[in-house]
């Protein structure tokens, strides 16, 4: 079928090794999961890229809806959301995945080449916490405030055994080495969540602006999820953030809330992510959460990725159309976010919060 408005720019020249996986995607697919997804028999291939939080996700989603729809082709990369954003909008994608939203500002200033006008779709379809994780030599799991870990990763607190990592692990033999924090070269949703968070718990250690952009110069940049885990992995005395499916393995960072220690969990991410209100002044097929960690509720975990996929209401291709709505519905359905479950460990979107997905999705013209 035709493919219109793609422009195969350098920015997804990791597309090639994503179609032989897609292709050997249509082989297999996760087993399980209830029966609501929608029927579909479209076809065609279309592009996507970003966050590369959603890549476990996004690879159990490929496999599952290429077997139900097997003229169907669809290729994530996994670039990054900075990048897949502006992909979206050089028209090179022709849907994405991005750890935030695009905000008021970028959607007033419009211009979406993969659409005919500036109309699109953001629905949040993978909510997952993000793990605070480190390498420490004999220990697996550490207590820390958010005032401890702004001061680490604003390069504050320099040492693994200084008092005030000491003070909320008693018994825990910490090592007089250095802390090298690990952050995100690329621009990043999770980096902007994880940023959020210092910002609104710690304003008094972390003094800069959330961005998914790394303000210091301190520290080690890695590049994707993959690559602050691969450096973490590979480097006794490190820590950093990732989505949680892909920091098992490594140790992790209990976080305080209300007075007690949190440890990561779908659950506990959702809690989160159920406390939050969508925000004002979006369309109804602009579905944004305005996450406040400040606000967590006791039992949370505060620092909880939401995720989006982004798309058109008007596309030149009415084929493309039809099969970027297909597969954000099959995404969006109790089967694909029990596949998501299975595969990356996030959490299930309520079934009140599918209602006004689902019901965005549908503002994507087919016709």
């Amino acid at each position: 079928m035709k493919i219109s408005r793609i422009a195969r720019i350098g920015a997804i020249g990791a597309v090639a090794a994503l179609a032989l996986a897609g292709c050997a995607a249509n082989e297999t697919a996760p087993e399980g999961g209830s029966s609501d997804a929608p029927e579909s028999t479209v076809s065609g291939t279309i592009e996507a890229t970003g966050a590369s939080s959603q890549e476990a996700a996004q690879q159990a989603w490929v496999a599952a809806f290429q077997t139900a729809n097997t003229g169907a082709t669809v290729n994530y990369t996994s670039t990054g959301s900075g990048t897949g954003r502006e992909n979206f909008i050089a028209g090179s994608s022709n849907f994405i995945g991005s750890d935030r939203a695009y905000n008021a500002d970028e959607i007033a200033a419009g211009g979406f080449g993969a659409c005919t006008d500036d109309e699109i779709v953001e629905v949040p379809v993978y909510i997952s916490p993000v793990a605070v994780a480190f390498n420490l030599d004999g220990i697996d799991s550490l207590n820390l405030d958010g005032a401890t870990i702004a001061g680490i990763f604003a390069g504050d607190i320099t040492n693994w055994n200084d008092e005030a990592i000491a003070s909320q692990n008693e018994g825990v033999e910490l090592p007089d080495q250095a802390i090298v924090p690990v952050h995100r070269a690329d621009a990043s949703g999770t980096q902007e969540t994880f940023t959020t968070y210092l910002e609104a718990v710690a304003p008094d250690v972390w003094t800069n602006e959330a961005s998914d952009e790394w303000p210091l110069s301190t520290g080690e940049a890695a590049d994707g999820t993959s690559g602050v885990v691969n450096a973490i992995t590979n480097g006794v005395g490190y820590i950093g953030f990732a989505d949680a499916s892909q920091a098992s393995g490594l140790g992790q960072v209990a976080i305080e809330v209300e007075g007690e220690y949190v440890s990561y969990s779908a659950e506990a991410a959702s809690a989160l992510v159920a406390a939050s209100p969508l925000e004002e002044g979006r369309s109804a097929h602009d579905l944004a959460f305005a996450v406040d960690p400040a606000a967590a509720p006791a039992g949370s975990y505060p620092i909880a990725l939401v995720s989006y996929l982004i798309g058109c209401v008007n596309y030149e291709d009415s084929e493309v159309a039809s099969l970027v709505k297909a597969y954000f519905q099959y995404v969006a359905s109790a089967e694909g976010q029990d596949v998501s479950a299975e595969a990356a460990g996030s959490a299930p979107i309520s079934d009140d919060l599918r209602e006004k997905v689902n019901a965005a999705i549908d503002a994507i013209v087919t016709e």
